[in-house]
């Protein structure tokens, strides 16, 4: 996937003005959000359940190493084989050299987004290896040569009118508008595909370090066929994935759906463990888990160590106002929204990403929602410091900066420039106390307009409310 983070403005502008993706945004503000309410309403104890989350995370990230080598050895006990990846590169290569040990000429492929961090795709195509993305809305981008916008429902930026478009155009048969029409063109489509295909690629959301096993949650059923069907099984993921039992595993799963859709469990909760063994009635004949680390290991213990907690719900971005304005693609990269302004930058790079952790207006709703708690503003600010110490932030930004801290450590002339400043806003705003132009802030005003202040500064209301005035 194309590196296009450094364009996030220029990008968001694109999409404010983008009629059908706005149609498309509308449905998903709507939407997640208001299922995860509801949800999370039907069950007292979630809140509880995200502080056992986070703690249970936390005590993971500090026995990483145990963990995995725990897993790694449970893998190969039950005949399977762990590779380690150093970067998106060395698991491309692994995952190629299997393919090619097993003369594979086709793959399907269950939805990973590590796969799309490493560029699976692109890679194996080059190689002379077909995949085949056997999730529905993964399936819809790879006909319009398109990449996921959104982590868990990656055409979210498309309408009906887009994939009946699409359809007609690969599939070769009458256009419809019938969702179960196209449902049922892509599983004839894809039926054949399943079955002639010579390896299965799945991500994985957790591994088992008890077990050795690892789960992937999926509402259609593609990830059991990607993973049963063909006769070699390879798993990519990411090495944070890992949990100590299966009953920790279970934890998370109680709080991924309903973070996620809103629902109380995700229709297909498939475990794997190892190859097929004597006596079962399917699985594959070898088994494989890359486990990839790409700048991971690093994180551990950094300013950032809490962003490996993330669990991969998009509850951040589905309550995200900045994310809901713009969509995924805007951002110009794998990963969308909160969780991505902040995994970005370090995998990327923050001289590529730096508009991303700006591109928040830190409501803090991220970190309301977070299953696992994950401070995202928090995490944002730090890049936000990084970014201004390595003298990468736009030059406004650092004269504007310089210029409120130099009334910021004067009192008296900070209070008389606030006092002004109000005067001026509510004289542009009168009577209706709306800013519709303002020098220096169109980003804001040719979308919206800029609500006036109060008469008050907030020191001045302070003040009165101490003395007994309010």
């Amino acid at each position: 996937m194309q590196i296009r983070s450094p364009e996030f403005k220029e990008n968001a502008r694109t999409a404010l003005k983008e009629e059908g993706l706005q149609r498309a945004l509308g449905k998903l503000r709507a939407g997640f959000p208001e299922k995860r309410a509801i949800a999370v309403e039907r069950m007292p104890e979630f809140h509880d359940l995200r502080d056992e989350a986070r703690d249970l995370k936390n005590h993971i990230l500090e026995n990483l190493d145990i963990y995995l080598e725990q897993f790694e050895s449970k893998v190969q006990e039950s005949g399977g084989h762990v590779h380690w990846a150093r970067t998106g590169d060395d698991a491309n290569k692994i995952i190629l050299d299997i393919c090619k040990q097993v003369n594979a000429k086709t793959v399907t492929k269950g939805k990973s987004m590590v796969s799309e961090e490493t560029n699976l795709n692109e890679y194996l195509e080059a190689n002379g290896i077909q995949p085949v993305e056997t999730d529905l809305g993964e399936y819809i981008l790879q006909l319009r040569e398109d990449h996921p916008s959104h982590i868990i429902a990656p055409a979210i930026h498309l309408n009906l009118s887009d994939v009946s478009e699409i359809f007609h155009e690969k599939h070769g048969k009458p256009k419809s508008d019938d969702p179960a029409v196209l449902m049922q063109e892509a599983r004839e489509e894809l039926r054949n595909k399943f079955v002639a295909a010579d390896v299965g690629i799945t991500g994985a959301n957790f591994l088992v370090a008890e077990t050795g096993s690892t789960i992937i949650v999926t509402n259609e059923g593609n990830g059991d066929l990607t993973q049963t069907l063909p006769k070699t099984h390879i798993v990519i993921t990411s090495i944070e994935k890992v949990v100590p039992t299966l009953e920790d595993m279970t934890l998370f799963l109680r709080l991924l759906a309903r973070s996620a859709t809103g629902q109380e469990f995700t229709v297909y909760n498939t475990l794997s463990t190892g190859p097929r063994r004597e006596g079962d009635a399917d699985g594959p004949e070898n088994f494989h888990v890359v486990l990839v680390d790409n700048g991971r290991s690093e994180m551990v213990g950094s300013e950032f160590h809490e962003m490996l907690r993330c669990i991969r719900c998009s509850a951040c971005m589905n309550h995200c106002p900045v994310y809901g304005s713009v969509g995924g693609h805007a951002y110009g990269w794998v990963y969308p929204g909160p969780m991505g302004s902040v995994l970005t930058p370090k995998m990327i790079g923050i001289e590529k990403a730096g508009n991303l952790p700006n591109a928040s207006t830190f409501c803090g709703k991220c970190e309301e929602v977070c299953p696992v708690r994950i401070p995202l503003p928090k995490l944002m600010r730090h890049w936000r410091n990084n970014e201004f110490e390595k003298h990468l932030s736009p030059k406004a930004v650092r004269w504007g900066l310089a210029g409120w801290g130099f009334f910021a450590k004067r009192p008296t002339l900070y209070r008389q420039l606030s006092t002004a400043s109000n005067w001026f806003m509510r004289t542009l705003g009168g009577k209706k106390g709306r800013v519709k132009s303002l020098p220096m802030a169109s980003g804001w005003t040719d979308f919206r307009d800029l609500p006036t202040p109060t008469d008050k500064t907030f020191m001045q209301q302070w003040n009165d409310k101490k003395e007994g005035k309010q």
